[in-house]
């Protein structure tokens, strides 16, 4: 088995790259190809898992394009996809490259696709305990088009837990406010999220609504 240096569509065109968007917004193209198949190959191994990321930020209604998947498995889930072994390059699933630096990344076979895992009890942003934890897969789980990602509710706690802790992941935050414009999210949402989260929230929500109170004034 070959390892992989990095995903293959880092080193594309501008031009390569601008038609795989299109293609990724029609749900069509590399990513998607391969989202498909660690799905299936997953599904028929009895391996948990959900999809999260900007990949279930899509699912979810915030159109933004990715070449990467992140998913969430088990530490039983992640031991049956990736094998470490000293001295050496992972074993993985057949459809998939090891990376050498990494046992929680691989890349996909057919179109060099990085996909990384988190695994359950994992904590977003800066990796301390919090009472936001990586989730297990079978309890916060939502199939969209044969695919299972996160909840949107899970989504929104892993982003803003994230943002919240990690000066580098503020990005993070940005996300959830697109996503309280996109789903006109109440401050009262909150209320459905972790109490970790819940005044961030509440913050994110009361600016968008704000700025929209303003520019209605106009």
């Amino acid at each position: 088995m070959t390892t992989t240096a990095g995903p293959n569509l880092n080193a594309r065109s501008m031009t390569e790259a601008l038609a795989e968007a299109d293609l990724y917004f029609m749900s069509q193209g590399a990513l998607i190809d391969t989202l498909t198949q660690l799905s299936e190959d997953l599904k028929s191994r009895g391996i948990d898992y959900v999809v999260i990321g900007a990949v279930a930020l899509f699912a979810h209604g915030l159109r933004r394009f990715t070449n990467n998947i992140d998913i969430v498995l088990t530490a039983e889930g992640l031991g049956r996809v990736v094998t470490p072994i000293t001295g050496k390059a992972p074993q993985t699933l057949c459809n998939y490259n090891p990376d050498v630096t990494s046992y929680k990344r691989v890349y996909s076979v057919r179109h060099g696709i990085r996909i990384t895992v988190m695994t359950t009890g994992e904590y977003p942003g800066d990796g301390k305990p919090k009472p936001v934890s990586m989730p297990e897969p079978n309890e916060a789980a939502i199939e969209i088009d044969g695919i299972q990602y996160v909840t949107f509710e899970k989504l929104i706690e892993l982003k803003l837990a994230s943002g919240m802790t990690a000066r580098d992941r503020l990005k993070d935050l940005a996300d959830v406010q697109e996503l309280i414009k996109i789903r006109k999210l109440p401050e009262g949402f909150a209320e459905r999220l972790n109490p970790y989260v819940r005044e961030t929230f509440r913050e994110l929500a009361s600016a968008v609504r704000n700025k929209s109170t303003t520019e209605d004034e106009r």
